[in-house]
């Protein structure tokens, strides 16, 4: 119900809801096409993924290579990758952030 007890428009609710759908799906393509790294160890080790979260790249300096402690390069790696994917999470809340709070604003749909 709307303040008031009116009934919602449905066609300008339907308006609403499919200029978000659009803007999502532009959203999440913007992301998937959008490359954010990471670094770990100095940036001995660099990994780089899309704005949605999928390895794309890895880079290891030979210096982060000792193949007596393959462990610490595990590490580097798996820091890496963590990092480039916090990086990710925080496009995707940049670029989504603000078209998941709009759902909040459709009356009578119950977001």
């Amino acid at each position: 119900m709307i303040p008031g007890g009116g009934q919602p428009n449905m066609q300008q609710l339907l308006q609403q809801a499919q200029k978000m759908q659009q803007d999502l799906a532009r959203a999440q393509q913007e992301l998937a096409a959008t490359l954010v790294d990471g670094q770990a160890g100095g940036g001995l080790v660099k990994a780089t993924v899309t704005g949605a979260g999928e390895l794309r790249a890895l880079a290891i300096d030979p210096k982060a290579v000792d193949p007596e402690d393959t462990e610490t390069l595990a590490d580097l790696i798996v820091a890496a990758v963590q990092a480039a994917n916090d990086n990710a999470q925080q496009l995707q809340q940049t670029k989504l952030g603000p078209l998941a709070q709009g759902m909040g604003g459709m009356p009578g749909l119950g977001f």
